[in-house]
């Protein structure tokens, strides 16, 4: 399954749940439904995150659970 770029801030949550409808298979199952939603909140999180400056630089995190570069 692929699911499109993510979608702009204008559109709202049941249009964002409409287009990810449309993009699973027609044998799709409640699981893969709640796999899909959930990815998506994820990511839409990360890159609020992200956008907001609520990041760890990646030699931070290689220090913090002691992983030479």
């Amino acid at each position: 399954m692929r699911i499109t770029a993510m979608a702009s801030t204008t559109e709202t949550i049941r249009q964002k749940v409409h287009q990810l409808a449309d993009a699973l298979p027609s044998n799709a199952t409640w699981q893969d439904v709640r796999y899909q939603v959930e990815l998506r909140a994820s990511v839409e999180r990360g890159l609020a995150d992200s956008e907001a400056g609520r990041t760890t630089p990646h030699d931070e995190v290689l220090k913090e659970f002691g992983i030479a570069e």
